[in-house]
């Protein structure tokens, strides 16, 4: 067996996992669009998983823009809009699109009435192009290109989701996201804020929150608990299987107490927005890590007669714990509606994982059998050249 196999897979993980942290992190810049376009500016708003692209040409002050909702339902219709005099969705100029029951996307313009109603109609200023379209990824794109004004370079924006009734756009909720998808932008500059509970910091904070919970719960926990299970039958790996695992563990807790802080800091900053199984969950693994690191404090010597106990307690937890943390990472993804490339990247990390944890699981009872084959034959030896001895010695 070649000895440098455990140091390569470790070095494997290690490098899996930078790579997944950078991959996880992503933002609106890294979004490659089906059509290829390109824009200089864009940010990712602070509510309903969008975000803005536009180039904007000050020689004759149009913009082309880009407005997409990410993890978009086809059942649900999507809008844009622009209102100079007030930070509200009523009375704005709105670019609106949704995915008829033929299949096909229909974008249009539209003056949003004070009842909330979206009939197609021109707006107060010119839109040259507009169109849409759904991606295979659920994306959910506007693109149009619109000529500004200065009253509209700089302005209040406002951006929404609502569900389909009769093939049109039915009212959006009235509670959570829906009611705090609001901000301005600024065409020249290239900043956009929000006014409707904070600014784009919390769609950073989302960000951070999915992330050192990824990256601890959902990486450095099964990674330590792949070099315990399986690198300590490396008679090259020494007591450095134990360092490993500890460091990975202690690790991962602390960046996972930092993750779950910011999902708790999150919680209290969006009044109205509740995911109670998420939460819930969150709660639990928080608890169970913490039981899982006080334990340390209580670890028996190996002969000591409670050890077994200890171990299955350890164990027991420990496992618990991983496979709640990857039910609530993906619960975390589905409930914050994230970019799909995040699930994405975190599915190849656990196949990745996975298939690492087969080949080792098949390697180790190799070695394990082997071992076994050899003791039991030296036992057998020995106890035939044993008993002839005595033999002899008798005779």
């Amino acid at each position: 067996m070649d000895k440098s196999l455990p140091a390569t897979l470790l070095f494997s993980c290690f490098l899996l996992i930078s790579l997944s942290v950078s991959s996880l992190a992503q933002n609106c810049s890294s979004y490659s669009f089906s059509r290829n376009q390109i824009y200089s500016a864009c940010n990712d708003l602070s509510q309903l998983s969008c975000s803005l692209h536009w180039n904007y040409h000050p020689s004759n002050m149009t913009a082309d823009i880009a407005f997409r909702k990410t993890g978009a339902s086809t059942s649900n219709w999507i809008a844009w809009a622009l209102n100079p005099t007030t930070p509200n969705m009523a009375g704005s100029q709105a670019l609106v699109a949704y995915q008829q029951s033929n299949s096909t996307m229909l974008a249009y313009t539209a003056q949003v009435a004070g009842s909330g109603s979206m009939q197609i109609g021109n707006l107060s200023f010119e839109v040259p192009s507009i169109s849409a379209e759904y991606s295979s990824g659920g994306d959910m794109v506007i693109f149009a290109t619109l000529k500004l004004d200065n009253s509209l370079v700089s302005t209040n924006q406002v951006w929404q989701e609502g569900p389909l009734s009769g093939g049109s756009p039915g009212p959006h909720p009235t509670t959570g996201e829906n009611m705090q998808s609001v901000g301005t932008v600024n065409f020249v500059s290239g900043t956009v804020t929000s006014t409707g509970g904070g600014t784009s910091s919390k769609a950073r904070k989302r960000n951070v929150h999915g992330v050192l919970n990824a990256v601890s719960w959902g990486i450095l926990m099964p990674v330590g608990i792949i070099i315990a299970r399986y690198l300590k039958v490396f008679k090259s790996a020494g007591p450095a299987w134990f360092y490993l695992h500890a460091i990975c563990q202690t690790s991962g807790y602390a960046v996972g107490v930092a993750g779950w802080a910011t999902g708790i800091k999150l919680g209290s900053d969006s009044p109205g927005i509740t995911y109670n199984t998420h939460r819930k969950l969150g709660i639990t693994i928080f608890a169970l890590g913490t039981l899982q690191v006080l334990a340390l404090l209580l670890r028996p010597k190996p002969d000591h007669k409670y050890r077994l106990y200890w171990n299955i307690y350890h164990h027991t937890i420990g496992y618990t714990t991983v496979i709640l943390s990857i039910i609530n990472i993906f619960e975390g993804f589905e409930a914050l509606d994230r970019e799909k490339n995040w699930k994405k990247a975190y599915i190849g990390v656990l196949i990745f994982l996975g298939s690492v944890a087969v080949v080792l699981e098949a390697v180790t009872w190799l070695i394990v059998i082997k071992r076994k084959k050899t003791a039991s034959s030296d036992k057998h030896v020995n106890g035939v050249n044993g008993y002839g001895s005595r033999v002899q010695q008798t005779a």
